[in-house]
C-alpha cells in the first residue's frame, strides 16, 4: 500500500471517529450498527484497517453525514499522526453525551468553564524566599 493511501485511510479513520465522538457515540455502538466488532471499529478509526467504499457509504449513513465528509480537510503532503485506540474515551463521549443534555444556557456555560479551568490549571505563582 502506498503512503498516499495510508494517509487517507489515516484521515478518513479519524474523521469517522471525530464524527463519532461528536454524536457521543461509542465504539461499540458503531460496531453494532454495522454488525462488527468494536475492534473493527478501532482499526477503521486509526486507519489499520481501509474502509470499504460501501463501509463508508453504511457509516456516513449511521453517522448522519455525506461521505465527502470523511475526507474534508485532507492535505496529501502532510504526514498522518498515529491515533490510538481510543479505549480512553469512554468517559469523554460520556461527557460530551451528558453536557448535549444540559438545555439551560446559563448551566451549560459554567459545566464548560468549569471544565476548562480544571483542564488547563493556571500555573501556581513562585513565591520569593
Amino acid at each position: 500500500m502506498g503512503i498516499l493511501a495510508k494517509r487517507v485511510d489515516a484521515h478518513v479513520g479519524g474523521r469517522i471517529r471525530d464524527r463519532r465522538t461528536g454524536l457521543g457515540l461509542t465504539q461499540e455502538h458503531l460496531a453494532n450498527a454495522l454488525n462488527i466488532s468494536y475492534q473493527q471499529v478501532q482499526k477503521y478509526e486509526t486507519g489499520a484497517n481501509r474502509v470499504s467504499a460501501g463501509r463508508l457509504y453504511e457509516i456516513s449513513k449511521i453517522l448522519q453525514s455525506e461521505v465527502s465528509f470523511f475526507f474534508e480537510g485532507l492535505d496529501e503532503t502532510v504526514e498522518a499522526e498515529p491515533l490510538g485506540h481510543g479505549g480512553k474515551n469512554r468517559s469523554t463521549i460520556e461527557l460530551v453525551r451528558n453536557f448535549g443534555a444540559i438545555d439551560n444556557p446559563s448551566i451549560r456555560s459554567a459545566v464548560s468553564g468549569l471544565v476548562k479551568s480544571i483542564a488547563k490549571p493556571e500555573p501556581e505563582p513562585e513565591v520569593a524566599l
